[in-house]
């Protein structure tokens, strides 16, 4: 048994719904269920013994403990973060609570886990901690991409509260012997993808006749990665990874902002016509640019490649195409999240499975 925490977000369902679907290992689910903690993405497991799902709080370090004592899982594999930077600028607090104290928590929390365990129990046992391309700071254009090795220079309150996190798990592991890892991954794409992040949020206000909202001048670049290629990527580091290092991830898709967006209309003009004839591309409006908006990022994965035999299987192309699809197919999922809806089914269907 595993235990997951962020499991109803973004990444962490896709990961939940591809370890269950891989293999029969048990996961316990661990959720604060905040706005982008979506169950309805994890519909399909309702009735699923192996799917143990908890509503609380990272930050919980009692709750943490209780549940690591119950179910002794063998590693815990740490999603739970406010990931935002939109939100981040506009609201810093809650970064700084959910991915500094809150890591701080499940550290605590499995140190003492840790040192109780003996023989196979211990040799087994992980924290993989999953982190973000964006404590690097960003690139030139013509700048090398990120390797492990490059300093951390994070420019946004979001970035700021994962490189203190990182910090912390390396700090655990040096200090305390904990056997952790860390994974560092670029921009992640594809179904379930709260709608407030590019690529959904496009296709959303795109096949609902809005404009399209692209910072600056839209030549920020970013390296693109589909998020079912991250999940086998953890699952390989989580089997595979050398305790203590730290592994980048990326999708080999630098891409500029403007560039994906003009894709996705394409793509749109293709699988779902305007009704009225034209091209989704004459939706864009250029928008000020946020604050602090990092120039470019790009993912240096080669470690993983050569020393856990990991890489994307999804190139932009053929990912953005499963993706755009996913979306024109699940209109009601997007409906749900947008209109908030979901929340009502969270509550609802979530209380009905503590009620049996």
């Amino acid at each position: 048994m595993i235990l997951v925490t962020g499991g109803a977000g973004f990444i962490g369902a896709n990961f939940v719904l591809d370890w269950l679907k891989e293999q029969n290992e048990p996961i316990v689910n661990l959720d604060k269920l905040t706005y982008a903690g979506n169950l309805a993405s994890l519909a399909v497991l309702a009735d699923d013994p192996r799917h143990i799902f908890i509503q609380g709080d990272i930050a919980d370090g009692e709750l943490i403990t209780s549940l690591l004592k119950q179910y002794q899982p063998r590693a815990i594999v740490h999603f739970a973060a406010e990931s935002h930077v939109d939100r981040s600028i506009h609201g810093p607090e809650a970064f700084l609570q959910t991915n500094i104290i809150g890591t701080f928590q499940l550290l605590q929390a499995a140190r003492q886990h840790y040192a109780a365990l003996t023989g196979d129990a211990a040799a087994r046992f992980r924290f993989l901690h999953v982190s973000t391309d964006e404590v690097y700071g960003s690139l030139a254009p013509d700048a090398p991409a990120f390797t492990e090795q490059h300093p951390y220079e994070p420019n946004s309150p979001y970035s700021a509260s994962k490189a203190a996190s990182d910090h912390l798990v390396r700090a655990w592991h040096h200090t305390y012997g904990l056997p952790v890892l860390t994974t560092n991954c670029s921009n992640n794409y594809g179904p379930f993808q709260f709608p407030e992040k590019l690529i959904p949020l496009m296709i959303h206000r795109a096949v609902n006749g809005e404009g399209l909202p692209v910072y600056g001048d839209g030549k920020n670049v970013r390296d693109w990665l589909y998020v079912g290629d991250h999940c086998a990527a953890i699952r390989r580091v989580l089997e595979k990874g050398i305790l203590g290092e730290t592994y980048n991830i990326g999708g080999r898709a630098e891409m500029r902002n403007i560039d994906v967006v003009h894709l996705l209309c394409d793509l749109l003009d293709e699988q779902k016509p305007k009704k009225q004839g034209g091209s989704y591309r004459e939706q864009i409006q250029f928008v000020t640019d946020r604050p602090g908006h990092d120039r470019r990022y790009a993912i240096d994965s080669s470690r993983i490649d050569s020393e856990l035999d990991w890489k994307p299987s999804q190139t932009f192309a053929t990912g953005l195409r499963k993706t755009v699809q996913w979306y024109l197919d699940n209109e009601s999922w997007v409906d749900n999240v947008t209109s908030g809806a979901y929340r009502q089914w969270t509550k609802l269907n979530y209380q009905a499975r503590k009620d049996v």
